[in-house]
């Protein structure tokens, strides 16, 4: 297929016609906001963007830029980091508007649609003291991070977002709407747990629930940089035995302008651990308490509070415009040279707004064998990201460069393996995706999409 091939007008003209949602044209009104993602640095104009109302919607979508040889963008929160929510000269199926959620609190499963946010999913489990294992920002898309497999501060006790995916609508490359689960269509889903959009448009996600909260005991310490070669070797020890039910990442950056940070320390280089006790808070106050006594720390602010307001802590931090670029690997221990790498480079951070950050994975995600799922790092126990971010065009060279930089100075003590959903290239790296599992998703790629029609993502070839 050709990518620069763009439709013909009067089959557009008849799509058009028969679509329940909208269909906008770079001339329409709604089309920049349509075309527009997270990441400030993209910046691509599809030919045509199909804002989908329901899943006739999504089938005539697929159906429509298969029969018109047209480059395909699968949209639903437009949070990914490389941008491949949309396309230049292409078609992008949006799912924005696609939001449902049904909570069935006896089952303890839920019911979502693709275009349905972090926080919009906390909210309505939550009324019922339930939650899904997601990431760390109430804005990201449950869709994309589904795809990619999912984790924050729930995995290391329920496993990632994908282990408790139960089944999903998907509609294939042929534009026929399909079930996969364990029983229905098992390799279809076994590939879309962790191999991106690779093979088609989820029009539902049914997860399993677990009981959190409502109140968990979660918040920051705040340290000086200065403190952190000594610290981080006392946070390798204190996680090393630490229970499922606590999570601890750290976290190297600028200390922004919060309001429990005093004024004087703004702006100043800081390291941040990060901690959450999903179970008794009493219980988690006990454990967590040798954490927040080490060092000098500026700002303790670890307090029991909402599931919800958790989830929501880091959104000031992660608002969509700004520029970012990403670079991840995954570790299976925190050895002395890693650490002082992260301490180095966090001296010479060339942007405010940009931070390293490394999460605490192991528990029950690594409790799944590597090949059980697409998702391939289940002997990770931290993985980062080099997370850089800015606003000045200008600055993005160096910005970049500084992340490579890092990036290359981690690698000798990585696995060699990186999170899909934390890779900023749009495409090429497959391999450090999904590892060892590759060459079966080329397999399931061949037979429900062997002429490649969901190729923008870090896209598994076919054969055929």
């Amino acid at each position: 297929m050709a990518a620069e091939s763009l439709p013909d007008e009067t089959a557009v003209a008849a799509f058009r016609d028969g679509f329940r949602g909208l269909v906008l044209r770079p001339d329409d009104p709604g089309y920049d906001e349509a075309r527009a993602v997270w990441n400030g640095m993209i910046d691509r104009r599809p030919a045509l963007v199909a804002q989908c109302a329901g899943v006739a919607d999504v089938i005539d979508a697929v159906t429509f830029a298969r029969e018109q040889d047209l480059l395909v963008a699968i949209k639903g929160a437009g949070h990914n980091i490389a941008g491949n929510a949309v396309c230049d000269d292409g078609l992008v199926i949006d799912l924005s508007g696609m939001r449902s959620v049904r909570v069935d609190p006896e089952a303890r499963t839920a019911r979502v649609e693709p275009g349905t946010t972090l926080g919009m999913l906390d909210r309505e489990t939550q009324a019922f003291g339930l939650a899904v294992p997601t990431g760390i920002n109430s804005t990201t898309g449950v869709a994309g991070l589904t795809l990619g497999g999912g984790f924050g501060w729930l995995s290391r006790r329920d496993g990632l977002t994908v282990d408790n995916l139960r089944s999903v609508d998907v509609v294939t490359a042929d534009g026929e709407l399909r079930r996969a689960s364990e029983r229905e269509n098992p390799d279809l889903f076994w590939g879309i747990r962790g191999g991106g959009g690779n093979f088609g448009v989820v029009t539902s996600f049914e997860f399993d629930l677990h009981p959190v909260g409502p109140a968990v005991l979660a918040g920051l310490v705040v340290h000086p940089l200065a403190d952190a070669p000594e610290l981080l070797r006392a946070y390798r020890e204190f996680v090393a035995d630490s229970p499922r039910e606590l999570t601890v990442w750290f976290v190297l950056r600028h200390a922004p302008p919060l309001p429990f940070l005093p004024e004087e320390v703004h702006g100043s280089k800081i390291l941040v651990f990060a901690a959450c006790y999903a179970g008794d808070p009493d219980e988690g106050e006990r454990l967590v308490r040798p954490l927040r006594d080490l060092g000098d720390p500026i700002a303790d602010v670890v307090a029991p509070q909402p599931f919800v307001e958790w989830q929501r802590a880091f959104d000031p931090l992660l608002t969509e415009g700004a520029r970012n670029y990403w670079k991840s690997h995954n570790f299976t221990d925190l050895t002395d040279g890693m650490l002082d790498v992260f301490v180095e480079y966090a001296e010479t951070m060339p942007a405010v707004e940009s931070e390293v950050f490394v999460g605490q994975l192991g528990g029950a995600v690594n409790d799944v064998p590597a090949d059980a799922t697409a998702y391939p790092h289940r002997d990770a126990a931290f993985a980062t990201n080099v997370h850089t971010r800015w606003t000045d065009p200008a600055m993005d060279d160096e910005c970049i460069a500084w992340a490579r930089d890092l990036h290359g100075a981690l690698a000798p003590h990585a696995t060699g393996g990186a999170y899909v959903n934390f890779i900023s290239e749009r495409t090429g790296e497959e391999h450090v995706a999904y590892g060892a599992n590759y060459d079966r998703l080329v397999e399931i790629k061949n037979e429900y999409d062997p002429d490649n029609l969901f190729r923008t993502n870090q896209n598994v070839e076919p054969t055929l």
